[in-house]
C-alpha cells in the first residue's frame, strides 16, 4: 500500500506523529526559528513589491503626463499648419492683400471690393 504521500512501501500510520512529546524543546525552537526567518524574508519581499508598485505607478503616471503633452503639441503643430495651408491656399486673400496694399478696391467701413 502507498503512503499518504503516494511514497511506496509505505503505510497510513508511518510518519503520523499521535504524542506531541515526540518532540523536543530544541525542536520546537528550530521550527520557530525558521518560522521566523520566513516571515522575515516574505516581509521583505513585500516591501520591495510595494516599492516596485509605487515606482509603476510614478513611470506610469509619467508616461500619461508625458502622452499628453506630446498629443497637445502634436494637434498644436497640425493646427498651424492647417491655418498656414488655408491661407496658402486661398487665392482670395493673396488678392484682398494685394489691392490693400495698393489701397484700391476699399468702400466705406473698409470692405474689399473686387474690381475686375
Amino acid at each position: 500500500m502507498s503512503g499518504p504521500n503516494g511514497e511506496p512501501n509505505m503505510s497510513i500510520d508511518d510518519g503520523i506523529i499521535n504524542d506531541e512529546d515526540d518532540f523536543e524543546d530544541e525542536e520546537y525552537t528550530a521550527i520557530n526559528s525558521m518560522l521566523d526567518q520566513i516571515n522575515s524574508y516574505l516581509d521583505d519581499l513585500e516591501e520591495k513589491n510595494d516599492a516596485l508598485n509605487g515606482k509603476l505607478h510614478d513611470l506610469l503616471e509619467s508616461n500619461r503626463q508625458a502622452r499628453l503633452e506630446f498629443r497637445a503639441q502634436l494637434l498644436g503643430a497640425q493646427t498651424q499648419e492647417e491655418t498656414s495651408a488655408a491661407n496658402e491656399d486661398s487665392p482670395s486673400s493673396s488678392n484682398n492683400e494685394a489691392q490693400n496694399k495698393d489701397g484700391d478696391g476699399q468702400q466705406d467701413g473698409g470692405e474689399l471690393v473686387d474690381l475686375s
